[in-house]
């Protein structure tokens, strides 16, 4: 029988379980560790996706609530029994006709039973404080983890799985769209910070977000500008999202956008450049902000603005070919579409089997 979930499946919003790894390790308890490692067929999960079970706790998904239950069924009698690894196998050549799947594919999962001081999840944590790619290699019962750039021998029959750090994201500013983009940002997973200089004293009323009222010049490299990070300008004041970009277009930082009129992009390109900004580096602006979906409410512009940080975290080329063609903050969705004036209508590497106008 399968395990009963809760009726609302909340667990299944969190895409990154490495907290919940690290939850369980400094509780000291096992844990069981579901990885899609094959998939025919199509699903709602790619190949690496993960869960992750404990005996009170149960983060990410790999369906559309189709095997959830029945995988943390199997998941909890791992923990219970010490017993070896498993494999399971659901749709085509599944045991259980039982479970369907609307999808059609046939999804093979990889159950293992892992313990708090277990070497390869203590490096996994170790990569993931310090911000670094890693390598995750298992078979089930043997496993090994080191950095993306220098990562640990292959042998016949393990599965990798990268991981890269979490994204970052540091939004300027104090106004309802700042706010917005902020409170998206945390529920989106991304480690999130506001940063208003001389704001108030205290922080902004939005659970997980981190606050600095520090300037830009001293924030942002405080916070971190990695390749992992993205960043949002946005506080309505020209003098004080000139400092944001100025601190922040040369950074490694892989996302930079700027709120404001497109009307007043080359007086802005202008005033960067006048500050010693390369040319190439201006060119990463992402200004006006976020993707063309014609709203201009705050969480109508913080949803752009996720959205164009995704595709540019998962479909780079096509996220540029968007904004390039004009789909993006120049035409409207409605306008392009025909649509009577005046009505409105944010990619990680796959795993593998290893051998070796105002935004």
């Amino acid at each position: 029988m399968s395990e009963t979930l809760p009726s609302w499946p909340l667990f299944g919003l969190v895409d990154d379980i490495r907290p919940a790894l690290a939850r369980a390790a400094a509780s000291k308890l096992p844990l069981a560790l579901a990885t899609i490692v094959d998939l025919d067929g199509g699903g709602p999960r790619p190949v690496g996706d993960q869960m992750s079970v404990t005996e009170d706790e149960v983060c990410g998904f790999l369906s559309g609530g189709c095997l959830e239950a029945d995988v943390v069924t199997h998941a909890r009698e791992l923990l219970a029994d010490s017993g070896p690894s498993r494999r399971l196998v659901y749709g085509q050549g599944s045991p259980w006709a039982d479970i369907r799947l609307l999808c059609g594919a046939r999804i093979e999962i990889l159950l293992e039973r892992i313990a708090p001081d277990d070497p390869a999840l203590a490096t996994l944590l170790q990569l993931t404080s310090a911000r670094q790619p890693a390598l995750w290699l298992t078979d089930g019962e043997r496993r090994a983890c080191g950095p993306a750039n220098a990562p640990p021998q292959g042998w016949q029959g393990a599965f990798a799985r990268p991981y890269d750090p979490q994204t970052r994201l540091i939004v300027m500013g104090g106004d309802p769209t700042a706010l917005a983009i902020a409170a998206l940002g945390v529920q989106n997973g991304f480690e999130t910070t506001l940063v208003r200089p001389k704001g108030p004293v205290e922080p902004p009323p939005i659970p997980g977000v981190a606050y600095s009222r520090d300037d830009p010049a001293a924030a942002f490299p405080a916070i971190g500008l990695d390749p992992w990070t993205a960043v949002a300008v946005a506080s309505h004041e020209a003098a004080l999202d000139h400092e944001g970009l100025v601190a922040a277009l040369p950074s490694k930082a892989f996302y930079v956008g700027a709120l404001g009129a497109r009307r007043r992009l080359e007086d802005r390109r202008s005033s960067l450049a006048a500050a010693g900004i390369a040319e190439r580096d201006i060119d990463r602006m992402r200004a006006p902000i976020g993707l063309d979906i014609g709203g201009k409410a705050p969480f109508e512009i913080a949803v752009a603005v996720l959205a164009e940080i995704t595709a540019l975290r998962h479909a780079p080329s096509l996220a540029q070919a968007m904004r390039s063609s004009g789909s993006t903050s120049t035409t409207s969705p409605a306008a392009a579409a025909g649509a009577p004036a005046g009505r409105r209508s944010r990619a990680s590497a796959s795993a593998n089997t290893a051998t070796s106008e105002e935004s």
